[in-house]
């Protein structure tokens, strides 16, 4: 299977071979380069997606392709609905290598922040309480097989102030924080762990965020220093950076994509 991120599988010269990796958010956008990344590295997948139509399609298409992977339906801001994901991934594959907690959301759209309750709960559910869940049943299994490598996207919201998003903001800095806080508990057990902090990136999210306004866009673009957003295979080609040995050392760390946003 020839991979979205053009010749993955060289570069990382097949070490991925036989291994078995969680892509959650996977029926779109950066998880969907990723789930497809991984494949053409040799690794075969579990495509994690609330949206069953999505996860589905996904699933097929990496299938159809020439790549194995699985659907597995997947509320990740609920305990058991994750410790499910896991348990088919390793029920269908016999192991879990990596796991990139991908799937977030990002619906604070309007002009000037509303401290809306419900958002922020809603937000905090699903961008940290599911990096939460999902680490907390990828390390239980991870802990007792070998280790394993884990990934957290995060934002360069986890890092820096986002106006007018407080509590997406907030959500990406508690993922960083709990990167940090992962990583050195399960240092000495053999288990990587690193944030992926992405600026602007082509996925629906950012459709949204702009709403179709070519000047939304332009000025999107011309914030990144590179002059224009990043790709989800971009992301993918990190996510992938920081499973391989090449990342060997690295651990509680932020890998930022940002096109130099955040150089400044």
């Amino acid at each position: 299977m020839t991979g979205a991120t053009g010749h993955l599988e060289e570069i990382l010269n097949g070490q991925f071979s036989g291994k078995v990796a969680i892509v959650t958010g996977a029926g779109s956008g950066i998880g969907l380069a990723t789930a497809k990344a991984f494949v053409a590295a040799g690794a075969r997948v579990a495509v994690a997606e609330i949206s069953e139509k999505a996860g589905a399609e996904a699933a097929r298409a990496i299938n159809a392709a020439g790549g194995e992977a699985i659907f597995v339906k997947t509320d990740v801001s609920n305990a058991t609905s994750v410790a499910e994901l896991v348990d088919r991934t390793v029920s269908a594959f016999g192991r879990l290598d990596f796991a990139v907690n991908n799937a977030g959301i990002d619906p604070e759209l309007v002009p000037e922040a509303t401290w809306d309750e419900a958002t922020f709960d809603r937000i905090i559910g699903v961008n940290l309480k599911g990096v939460f869940l999902c680490m907390k049943y990828e390390l239980a299994w991870m802990a007792n097989h070998g280790g394993g490598a884990i990934v957290n996207v995060a934002s360069i919201a986890g890092i820096s102030g986002v106006g007018n998003k407080p509590s997406y903001t907030a959500s990406k800095h508690g993922v960083v924080g709990m990167t940090k806080s992962a990583a050195l508990q399960y240092a000495r057990r053999g288990i990587r762990i690193n944030a992926l902090c992405p600026g602007g990136v082509d996925t629906p999210i950012a459709d949204d965020n702009h709403q179709g306004n070519p000047a939304a866009m332009a000025a999107m673009n011309n914030a990144h220093p590179l002059g224009r957003i990043g790709t989800p295979d971009e992301m993918a080609a990190g996510a992938l950076y920081l499973c391989s040995t090449g990342a060997s050392f690295m651990t509680g760390q932020q890998l930022v994509l940002d096109g130099g946003l955040t150089a400044g």
